[in-house]
């Protein structure tokens, strides 16, 4: 084998499965037909949820000082994530190269082989291993791993190669995306209808500005390259009276609001994660941060796989949990579409809905949507509501220093929290010590009444989501180590050294 692993395409969902498998052990490598990164940014943020995931792997030091805020939108509605009561932020105008720069240095310092210049071309499953063609500086040549995994964006070669199936709807409207200096424009970071269509800017630094502009009645046009920025900024002056024509643009695309998904992420050896495997309009922001929670979720049970300590049947909740969360943010990306573009028509329902996010209730619910932090896993029956969702930040009494519970899931380990040091409970996981770290630790500020109220211990998965807790789990404790761990590791004995 080349690889244990094969990853096609070095954007923000590839770089951050390399470094997950990485982390994990397994050796990967990673191709990107470009030989270099381009530097542009179609991203330039970080919803709450993708802050917490980088927590959890020690990775925001690497960004240096970010700009945070609790403000957010739903389809240009604001919202603010302090409705939640997690202290919840967003990284803002964190450009999408920032984010692939930082974790492509991640990735190679754990090891990942990176191989830039290097094109995808074919692929072929044998069942118990895969084929790929790589067409690279040295010409044409085939690598060998147990996997691959596409990672190569909405015109996803590895998807048209397998023949994964791909419904939805096609591009109706066509939106302009420029990066521009010599000029200086207010910053509209939430849409701004404007009659005869949407605006949206944002400062980048380096004297950069972001525009995002969208007519009415602009339909998708196919074209062989990036449109002129003159176009740009034309429309740009029809519905809003600037003018911007002298700016030198630095880059300059055209977009639409396609929304399709794969009817399913793995075939056989090969699995999709990111745009490869959905794509939709880029409202706030939930792209690029969906696609990197993929591969936050994909890459520790495709791990636990190789090394044999799971079966198969992990790696099929790959498809099971992300499919279903792909599957509402096209729902709710889709409704985001209709109020940032919709006509004057749909302004009676952006109304109605900026009265409803009074409510507090209704107010929760749409930032968790728009941060990414309503997702539920199955991870079995209980009455924690806890159970499925991804850790709320708990700060940890460990001997004389304190800690977060981030910092625990640094190695990308599954961690179980004795909460109210009991060996018992301890004794009942050392047979997965080798994938697991027990860890005992004193909560810290939990409020009455919070989901952390009266909780004794908590096992968690790599990726942050409560696999069980107690009290609330009808599982008991060795049953939720073994679905998502695989089965204990056998005691030597000196009988069994004689067997």
């Amino acid at each position: 084998m080349d690889a244990s692993v094969i990853v096609v395409g070095a954007g923000p969902a590839g770089l951050m499965l390399a470094g997950e498998l990485r982390l994990a052990g397994v050796d990967v490598v990673v191709l990107d037909r470009l030989e270099r990164r381009t530097g542009e940014s179609r991203g330039i943020g970080l919803t709450p949820r993708t802050v917490e995931v980088f927590d959890q792997r020690g990775l925001l030091p690497r960004f240096g000082d970010i700009e945070t805020s609790s403000q957010g939108h739903f389809g240009g509605i604001p919202l603010d994530f302090a409705v939640l009561g997690g202290g919840e932020q967003a990284a803002r105008t964190v450009p999408q190269s920032v984010t692939e720069s930082v974790l492509e240095s991640w990735a190679r310092d754990l090891g990942a082989d990176i191989r830039r210049g290097h094109e995808f071309v074919a692929v072929t499953d044998n069942g118990d291993h895969v084929d790929v063609q790589v067409r690279g500086p040295a010409g044409q040549q085939v690598l060998t791993s147990r996997y691959l995994a596409g990672c190569d964006g909405g015109r996803s070669s590895v998807r048209k190669a397998v023949g994964f199936d791909f419904p939805g709807t096609a591009a109706t409207t066509e939106l302009f995306l420029a990066d521009i200096r010599g000029v200086d424009l207010e910053p509209r970071m939430v849409a701004d209808r404007v009659t005869g269509g949407m605006v949206m800017t944002a400062r980048l630094g380096d004297g950069i500005h972001r525009v995002i502009v969208a007519e009415h009645g602009a339909p998708p046009r196919r074209r062989t390259g990036p449109p002129p920025f003159a176009e740009v900024a034309d429309v740009w002056k029809r519905l809003t009276g600037i003018d911007i024509s002298h700016a030198e643009p630095v880059w300059v695309s055209a977009f639409g609001d396609a929304t399709r998904q794969v009817t399913e992420y793995r075939r056989g050896r090969v699995l999709l994660a990111g745009d490869a495997a959905h794509i939709h309009l880029p409202a706030g922001g939930q792209g690029m941060n969906t696609s990197i929670q993929d591969a936050v979720n994909l890459g520790w049970k495709l791990a636990a796989v190789l090394h044999g300590t799971a079966g198969p049947a992990l790696l099929d909740t790959y498809h099971s949990e992300r499919h279903e969360v792909g599957r509402r943010l096209l729902a709710n990306t889709r409704a985001q579409s209709l109020l940032i573009l919709g006509s004057e028509d749909v302004q009676p329902l952006r109304d109605i809905l900026t009265e409803l996010t009074q409510y507090e209730e209704v107010a929760r619910h749409f930032a968790a949507k728009a941060g990414g932090l309503d997702i539920r896993y199955d991870t079995g029956n209980g009455s924690s509501p806890l159970l499925g969702r991804r850790m709320p930040r708990l700060e940890l009494l460990r001997g004389s220093r304190t800690v977060s519970h981030t910092e625990l899931l640094h190695p990308g380990r599954g961690v179980l929290l004795d909460l109210a040091d009991t060996p018992q409970l301890r004794r009942r996981a050392t047979a997965w010590a080798d994938r697991v770290d027990i860890i005992t630790a004193v909560p810290q500020s939990v409020s009455a009444g919070s989901e952390l109220d009266g909780v004794s211990s908590v096992l968690l998965r790599p990726d942050g989501h409560v696999a069980w807790a107690a009290p609330g789990s009808h599982h008991d404790l060795p049953m939720a180590l073994e679905r998502w761990f695989g089965p204990a590791r056998q005691r030597v004995t000196a009988r069994t050294r004689a067997a």
